[in-house]
């Protein structure tokens, strides 16, 4: 028998919770993150991985993929809750709330988690700001085969809202780490890898004249600053894309869709 708790009040008990995970802190202290959307959720389970609390609308709960949820996390044992669309709008944000939102464990970011014989492509990115940025180059990794994304330095949170909604369900079919630039130099170098940066320092070479050798890990920089000169001096190849415009950058996510693409046919992906 699944239980399912009926909720009309924002003063409930876990909704008040799952609202805390909105905030970096919030997450930071419960170990948890928020999840918005039947689409993104249904990957989630598709992955293997099961909320620890789902909620869903009347509406929502007649779609047969909510049924599913509602049937893996009754398995699970998680916390279920039925709401109001106005409770659900609030929880999530947004005023065309989908109907569905769960919480799910934070996973461990370290770079010991990281099998680079995963994938023969991985994205790496200093000091990646924009969440939406973020999401979006891990769904071109899913979209490319590529094993995941690692953020160094002062990165965006890969488990906001905004990332997790960026993403489309792939934080969960993705690996992502977290560590300081001195840190992922020092781990790339303990096994195989090429680092091919994208920057326009003096040295770099069109990237589609680059040899791409696997595992080829992409390194991208802030969306203002780019690559740091320093960083650059760390990688095997810089390459750069060709502006035949008047504008002088690319956003750091197309360019990383442009280069994912471009490697995966390079390595015979």
């Amino acid at each position: 028998m699944i239980r399912i708790t009926d909720v009309t009040s924002a003063a409930n008990p876990v909704l008040k919770s799952l609202k805390t995970l909105a905030d970096k802190r919030g997450r930071r202290e419960a170990g948890q993150f928020l999840a918005e959307g039947l689409r993104v959720c249904t990957e989630a389970l598709g992955a293997g991985q099961v909320p620890t609390t789902l909620v869903f609308t009347p509406e929502a709960e007649r779609h047969p993929l909510t049924q599913a949820l509602i049937a893996a996390a009754g398995a699970a044992h998680a916390t279920i809750l039925r709401t109001t669309p106005d409770l659900m709008q609030r929880l999530t944000g947004k005023d065309n709330a989908q109907g569905v939102a769960a919480a799910y464990p934070i996973p461990d970011t370290s770079l010991a988690r990281i099998d680079r014989a995963r994938s023969n492509l991985w994205l790496v990115a200093e000091n990646l700001k924009d969440p939406g940025n973020f999401g979006t180059m891990l769904r071109t990794c899913d979209a490319t085969g590529a094993g995941g994304v690692i953020l160094l330095d002062q990165s965006c949170d890969p488990f906001s809202v905004e990332a997790v909604r960026a993403s489309m369900g792939a934080l969960f079919s993705r690996q992502v780490a977290r560590a300081s630039g001195p840190e992922f130099f020092a781990w790339l170098r303990q096994g195989d890898g090429q680092l091919v940066g994208a920057a326009l320092d003096g040295r770099t070479v069109d990237y589609r004249a680059h040899g791409y050798a696997a595992p080829c890990f992409l390194f991208m920089g802030n969306e203002q600053s780019g690559l740091p000169a320093e960083y650059a001096a760390q990688c095997d190849a810089v390459v750069k894309l060709p502006m035949h415009g008047t504008a002088d950058s690319l956003n750091v996510a197309v360019c990383a869709g442009v280069l994912l693409y471009h490697a995966l046919d390079r390595l015979g992906g």
